[in-house]
């Protein structure tokens, strides 16, 4: 019998089972069974099995177990993330991907959405564990949790009818640490670590776990406030100086895993990390030190969220070092690479033409240039902003996604060779292309109204499918 082997399961939910486990610690790093209670009624203080361990001594097996939240629990072997991260939100699947084992970072100023983000992902990700952390928030945001999400439900696979799915609730995968900012301060400095320990009990039973931290700026002032009450040397705007090594501690406990024990298995946990930096600086402490961790950016942007664009990530300061991972999961959406990586360049090429535009106007732009902005137009109001209060767009799924973003590059690229390829008798102008192509363009603002609730993948493929036909037949007479 070695450490976090499971011994037993518990039907919490047809979502989640709960797995009885050896405790990963040194009083019983391997021996054998002396005692088993068999199949019953017990309280978490019952004790159901005894080890002999190697040094002789017999060590009582509890339903409860106690770990230290700061101590990061062992694992047999890290491992790299390869899965993404599906959230429903356009803007970060396609463009700004994360991984299952992933670290992000969401950072804006008040106002910006970053709640909504955290909670949509608790809502909407293909994690099978949520662990969503408040701390230092408002108590009504906290109470919104517990009360919207035992009314939400989500998909899950029908164990007792194999291939078929059922509804269950979507608080039965969610645990919830509510530390609102009426709280003691040291429970606030504290919250952070049980969240990420609870996450790393769910991992170690082989589930793919995500972790909301909601904000790790209200638990760097409660580790400002306890290191001040401790008489501690402060740093820059009188943080500890090791909060940047406190927050690599905490990031580093995210990843994907093989598990210790038996059986065999692998799990992973997603850090979702929310910044609040005071008055949006993104140059104060925790922000900076944040970056220099996380792989993924998700940073918001006050003007966007102020013009009603939500989700408000700023396209041209966010970042993804996840791409060469998920290389391998793009190859099976042909063209999909191809549509990212050209979407990424209009969206700064559009920026870099806006500040000509703003001094002459856009009839100085030559025609391949006003193809630019009108695309890239599209993309930004069409595609990378999404309306929640919606059924059709509050979350669009992978395979729309990428329908939508390749139908999109088609267009553009077709109307650019058929610019490049006009004669100079018959030279084609963008708003000749575009006054013969009315109909098909105006359709690549309609299809975010496919509504997946009532399609399936197959059904999405087969629409996006006949638009890229549709794309061909229309530029055939150029």
């Amino acid at each position: 019998m070695t450490s976090g082997t499971i011994i037993g399961t518990v039907k919490e939910s047809k979502l989640l089972t709960h797995k009885i486990m050896i405790p990963p610690s040194s009083v019983c790093p391997g021996g054998t069974v002396k005692m088993f209670k068999g199949a019953g009624t017990f309280v978490v203080t019952d004790v159901i099995m005894i080890v002999t361990g190697p040094d002789g001594k017999d060590y009582d097996i509890m339903l409860k177990q106690d770990w230290p939240v700061r101590q990061p629990r062992p694992v047999a072997e890290k491992l790299a993330g390869s899965a993404p991260l599906i959230t429903g939100q356009r803007v970060l699947d396609a463009v700004f991907p994360s991984v299952l084992g992933g670290t992000c970072a969401v950072p804006g100023a008040f106002g910006c959405g970053k709640t909504v983000i955290s909670q949509s992902l608790s809502k909407f990700s293909n994690s099978e564990a949520v662990v969503y952390v408040g701390c230092g928030e408002r108590g009504n945001e906290m109470a919104e949790v517990v009360k919207d999400f035992p009314q939400l439900m989500t998909s899950v696979p029908d164990p007792d009818r194999p291939g078929m799915m059922m509804e269950e609730s979507i608080m039965a995968r969610t645990v919830v640490v509510a530390n609102t900012s009426n709280m003691p301060v040291a429970a606030r400095e504290a919250s952070i670590y049980t969240g990420i320990c609870l996450a790393e009990y769910l991992r170690d039973m082989g589930y793919n776990v995500a972790m909301m931290a909601d904000s790790t700026s209200r638990w760097a002032e409660a580790l400002r406030e306890v290191s001040g009450r401790l008489a501690e040397m402060p740093a820059d705007s009188g943080y500890p100086a090791y909060l940047a090594a406190r927050l690599a501690s905490f990031y580093e406990r995210a990843g994907k895993v093989k598990c210790l024990g038996d059986p065999e298995r692998e799990g992973a946990i997603t850090v979702v990390g929310a910044v609040s930096p005071p008055g949006g600086d993104m140059s104060e402490p925790v922000t900076v030190s944040t970056l220099n961790i996380v792989q993924v950016f998700w940073g918001l942007d006050k003007k966007l969220a102020q013009r009603k664009h939500f989700p408000s990530v700023n396209w041209l300061t966010s970042y993804s070092n996840y791409d060469r991972a998920l290389e391998p999961h793009f190859e099976h959406y042909p063209g999909f690479a191809n549509a990212r990586a050209r979407c990424r360049e209009l969206l700064q090429t559009e920026n870099e033409l806006q500040e000509i535009v703003q001094l002459v106007g856009k009839d100085s732009l030559s025609e391949d240039q006003k193809l630019i902005m009108d695309i890239s137009r599209i993309i930004r109001e069409d595609y990378l902003a999404q309306n929640a209060y919606t059924d059709y767009d509050k979350f669009c799924p992978f395979h729309k996604s990428v329908g939508m973003l390749n139908c999109i590059i088609q267009f553009y690229e077709t109307a650019l060779r058929a610019l490049e390829n006009s004669s100079e008798e018959n030279k084609l102008s963008w708003n000749m292309i575009r006054d013969q192509t009315t109909e098909i363009f105006q359709k690549l603002t309609e299809m975010k109204f496919l509504d997946p609730n009532t399609n399936d993948d197959t059904a999405i493929d087969a629409y996006f499918a006949n638009f890229s036909e549709e794309v061909t037949a229309a530029f055939s007479d150029f």
